[in-house]
């Protein structure tokens, strides 16, 4: 039996060790529990549609269909879906290119288990999980520029929200900080990710490095 709060994950990876593994330390944790395993993106597409996991755990290369692939087609199935993007590859295109496609964050393979345990509860609770490196690069890559916001330009209010959900707080804390309920503040996230044309709390998080609108590497 399933308890209320587990949080359900799915896993998938082309290598049955690595996948085996990755259940084990998963499932070892009370508050998770490893729904079902797919061997490429084609079968994790499917998986996704029959199990409807929290969170997705998924390997970025993979034969028949690699992770950003699969990625973009699971959001177009549920825009709430969460994934995790897995890699061994420090290929940085790849990374924001599976961003894109609507992922909340990645991990390498190399971390302890520890932390991908803390990357499954974080991105279930909404909170995207980027490494420094990364967005250092991009920090770096924008400097030079002045990218001008939309014309469809946010209001205060949004603004103020947009910086604390790139800073990486919880909806939580921004309430409490704003003095207003958690679900006000999902409302005002739904509007600048219509408004801005973004999918998730990791696009805002690039959204706002790239327009310098907030100066933080998540060292």
């Amino acid at each position: 039996m399933i308890m209320k709060d587990t949080i359900k994950v799915l896993v998938v990876d082309d290598h049955p060790i690595v996948r085996r593994g990755l259940s084990t330390e998963i499932n070892l944790d009370r508050g998770m529990l490893v729904v079902g395993e797919a061997v490429d993106g084609k079968e994790a597409v499917d998986q996704f549609r029959l199990l409807n996991p929290d969170v997705v755990l998924m390997d970025i290369v993979m034969p028949n269909k690699d992770g950003i692939e699969a990625t973009r087609e699971i959001l177009q199935q549920n825009s709430e879906a969460r994934v995790l993007i897995l890699t061994s590859y420090i290929d940085e295109d790849k990374i924001f290119e599976a961003i894109k496609a609507g992922a909340l964050g990645f991990i390498y393979k190399d971390q302890h288990p520890d932390k991908v345990l803390e990357a499954i509860r974080d991105i279930y609770n909404d909170v995207p999980v980027l490494a420094p490196n990364l967005i250092r690069k991009l920090m770096r890559e924008t400097q030079a520029k002045n990218t001008p916001l939309p014309e469809n330009e946010l209001t205060e209010r949004e603004m103020e929200v947009l910086k604390m959900v790139a800073l990486g707080k919880p909806y939580k804390e921004i309430a409490f900080s704003m003095h207003v309920q958690k679900a006000t503040v999902r409302t005002h996230v739904s509007n600048i990710l219509g408004k801005l044309n973004l999918s998730n709390r990791s696009q805002l998080v690039l959204f706002a490095i790239e327009h310098q609108l907030i100066n933080h590497t998540n060292e």
